[in-house]
């Protein structure tokens, strides 16, 4: 298994195909944008991969902004294949987007999780993650 970030460059239509079928395992009722997109403006997104040879096995993003309230990063998107959890996967994808967050000084890192997804709040809970005690509202355009 190689777990890497990954550049804007490094992003193949293979690549993506194999992203797209693996993110229908996360939320197969979103519509995607696609990797080079996400990559390709302002270098404010991190992504890390975990290749198992060929196969795109796993994958993090974590999207980093600037508010008055400092330096931020949002972890997104975060899905290991179904064939390869309870190996460690997403916990190395995390570690290696929370070491890119320490180097970019970001005052802290947030996320969001489905309360029905266990393993991954135990995950976030062991890497200390807190809940926070907030609501969080959307509006889809």
């Amino acid at each position: 298994m190689n777990i890497k970030l990954i550049t804007f460059n490094e992003v193949t239509a293979d690549l993506q195909s194999q992203l797209t079928e693996l993110y229908k395992q996360l939320n197969a009722e979103l519509t995607q944008l696609d990797l080079a997109t996400a990559l390709s403006d302002y270098n404010t997104t991190d992504v890390v991969i975990c290749m198992d040879d060929d196969k795109l096995v796993g994958i993090a993003m974590m999207a980093k902004y600037k508010v008055v309230s400092g330096h931020k990063g949002m972890i997104e998107d975060v899905v290991v294949s179904s064939d390869y959890r309870g190996q460690g996967i997403g916990r190395k994808l995390m570690e290696k987007l929370l070491e890119k967050a320490e180097k970019s000084k970001l005052d802290d890192v947030l996320l969001f999780s489905g309360h029905h997804r266990t393993a991954a709040i135990s995950l976030y809970k062991s890497l200390g993650f807190k809940l926070k005690e907030s609501g969080m509202y959307i509006k889809k355009y």
